[in-house]
């Protein structure tokens, strides 16, 4: 079979990675990839919004099996258009229908309480009722919590302590602060607890459950400093328990599939749940219709079995009858970004790489580099990932590092503390 990987970051490499290893797979693709993808794919010039040319090198190439990485062609509707295009063609990703869970904040929390999936009280707003938002933050206990109802680069949450720092957000919000996406905010009550990253595999109606994962979202260790894309991540993780999984899959994964079904959503792909562990309870925090990054890097070096089988089982209704393999060893991933990210900082500087054997259990994932003139040279925020596969969290971070200093250019800068607090807990 012949497979198109959409996509050109860390996620999109790391799929592709674990994609390049199956027996069953003829040719691999990526659009438009990246110099990483390059070593195991075919890369294709091009937009992932581009959907003609994408249906194009469709055709041109034989492709049988379609993985969209990143959210946006889905919440446009890639998935319709190939489909009207081509009806058997399998692809991995819901419809536009489906795609809302992330598209809308508002959508995906009225879904919840439709089906009764715990979730933080909350309420909706626009700017023509600005002031009921404002008497429902005065009715909340800080922090307070604003979302963006539309996708905002993962961006379009803010948390503060301050009430009047709170309504002087919401009201930029709605002037254009997000643009379109914070047409309509969520403003919904604090949960206090541990992030945990639960990712799914469905066919609409049954479903396999992928390697968990905790990420780290700050710049600064410990926590500090503003939101990033990402700048680490490991699986598992320590808390998420057979017990606590098993309250997961009960109390969110069961019923969110019960509900994609009644909905009639054409949902074939990934469900990412982001949680919150409250003393024990598991409440969803947001949906995401697509893999994390960089969770991703992490959960893929976990993976044993044939991971395109089991993405062609979801994307042609026969999911019911895979079993994944998982490793039990710790996969850590450290995330080496540009000086200044995520607020404004310059691209070009040359990468360094020593002699790197890399192996099964010991990847580098390219996310915003770009080759040129036979180097390879930063083109993002986010540049790279060093990830591990170890018999601990303890022996997985040291190696982590370990291969992160093989790697170097100019700024570069990642946390030191990646995994540090799950090992306390």
């Amino acid at each position: 079979m012949n497979v198109l990987v959409l996509g050109s970051g860390g996620r999109e490499h790391a799929l592709a990675w674990r994609i390049s290893k199956s027996s069953k797979l003829d040719k691999l693709y990526c659009l438009p990839g990246n110099p990483g993808t390059a070593s195991i794919a075919t890369n294709i010039e091009g937009s992932t919004s581009d959907f003609q040319l994408i249906n194009n090198e469709i055709e041109k190439n034989s492709i049988g099996l379609v993985v969209i990485g990143p959210e946006n062609p889905l919440v446009e509707g890639i998935v319709n258009f190939l489909h009207e295009k081509h009806p058997d063609l399998l692809i991995i990703g819901p419809d536009k229908n489906g795609a809302q869970l992330e598209g809308s904040k508002d959508f995906a929390k009225q879904f919840m309480n439709k089906y009764g999936i715990p979730t933080a009280a909350y309420r909706s707003f626009t700017k023509e009722t600005e002031t009921d938002a404002f008497q429902f933050l005065d009715s909340l206990k800080a922090p307070y919590v604003l979302k963006a109802d539309g996708l905002a680069a993962g961006k379009g949450v803010i948390i503060t302590e301050n009430l009047d720092a709170a309504k002087n957000e919401l009201h930029n919000m709605f002037e254009g602060k997000f643009g379109a996406a914070g047409g309509c905010v969520v403003i919904e009550e604090y949960l206090s607890g541990i992030e945990l990253s639960v990712f799914v595999l469905t066919d609409g109606k049954d479903y396999l459950i992928l390697p968990e994962a905790k990420d780290y979202k700050r710049i600064g260790e410990h926590d500090t400093g503003l939101n990033t894309g990402g700048m680490g991540s490991v699986s598992p993780v320590p808390f998420a328990d057979e017990q606590f999984m098993h309250k997961v899959e009960e109390r969110i994964i069961k019923p969110t599939i019960k509900g994609i079904s009644q909905e009639k959503m054409d949902y074939k792909g990934f469900i990412f749940i982001g949680l919150m562990n409250c003393n024990g309870d598991p409440y969803v925090i947001e949906y995401n219709v697509r893999m994390g990054d960089p969770e991703t890097e992490s959960v893929m070096m976990r993976i044993e079995s044939d991971f395109l089988c089991h993405l062609v089982a979801a994307a042609s209704d026969t999911i019911s009858q895979e079993r994944i393999k998982v490793t039990k060893d710790t996969a850590v991933t450290v995330m080496a970004v540009s000086e200044g990210y995520p607020e404004s900082y310059q691209k070009g500087f040359p990468i360094t790489f020593s002699e790197n054997k890399l192996c099964d259990s010991q990847m580098i994932f390219h996310a915003g580099t770009k080759a040129k003139n036979d180097q390879i040279i930063t083109n993002g925020g986010r540049v790279l990932t060093a990830s591990v596969c170890g018999e601990s969290i303890t022996s997985a971070k040291q190696m982590a590092y370990k291969l992160l200093s093989t790697i170097s250019f100019e700024g570069m800068y990642y946390r030191r503390d990646i995994t540090d607090d799950v090992n306390r807990m």
